[in-house]
């Protein structure tokens, strides 16, 4: 049972702190983007969206080149006594870059589904942009982002590629769900390879779920813009 807690308990910490770090990135650049009108920004959308198509282990290489001992930031990262390669705290890098586009997707539409006039009154009123944010843009998004939020978690719990160039396969220190599932498979363990595809899958449908159910308008929603009740139509 040890070869099956340590690997979920790392999976969930690693997802975890992956999806902190792509809500925390994905809602600012989002939110950005929303409202930027520029030519550009359907380019720098999908430059940001490369995770979400490019196979896992090119993301790795392009995460080594960048964090490795010899990287354009690993070498100063190391300078200063971070190591990333390697080690749990890499994974979580990892996972949160190929996490990033599923919240930068799921914000970014939620916020251009705001009504802007709402804003618009806010600011007229004299609330600050920091406060029309917080208190007006942010809670009509929520209901998307949460969606996104959770399709991001369960894309970092399944995450193998890019965590497996970039953290390696250490058992106890960096073997994921993912990992531990190709190298139980690899091993002939049957028994274990079957329990941690169990659990995996119903953890994702579980989240899967979850994130059909706040998606505005979806079937586990009430429907109508922002998730408010859509008016029926006279007969």
């Amino acid at each position: 049972m040890n070869g099956i807690w340590v690997p979920l308990l790392l999976s969930l910490k690693v997802a975890g702190w992956a999806t902190v770090l792509a809500t925390v990135g994905g809602i600012a650049v989002a939110w950005g983007l929303s409202r930027w009108t520029s030519r550009w920004c359907d380019v720098v959308d999908a430059f940001l969206t490369l995770p979400m198509v490019l196979p896992p282990t090119v993301t790795g290489y392009y995460l080594l080149v960048l964090f490795g001992r010899r990287g354009w930031l690993g070498g100063w990262l190391q300078s200063h006594g971070i190591e990333l390669v390697f080690t749990w705290q890499g994974a979580v890098v990892a996972a949160a870059v190929v996490a990033f586009p599923m919240v930068l997707k799921a914000a970014r539409a939620a916020f251009l589904d705001v009504d802007h006039r709402l804003e618009q009154a806010a600011a007229v009123l004299g609330v600050s942009p920091a406060a029309v944010f917080f208190r007006v843009s942010l809670p009509l998004a929520m209901r998307g982002i949460l969606a996104g939020v959770l399709l991001a978690f369960a894309r970092a719990l399944g995450e193998f590629g890019a965590t497996l160039m970039v953290a390696g396969n250490i058992p106890g220190r960096t073997q994921t769900l993912s990992i531990a599932i190709y190298e139980a498979v690899q091993a002939g363990n049957d028994d274990t390879a079957n329990i941690l595809v169990l659990v995996t899958s119903a953890t994702c449908v579980v989240i899967l779920c979850l994130a059909s159910w706040l998606v505005p308008g979806g079937r586990g929603g009430r429907g109508g813009r922002n998730g408010r009740p859509a008016r029926r139509s006279a007969s």
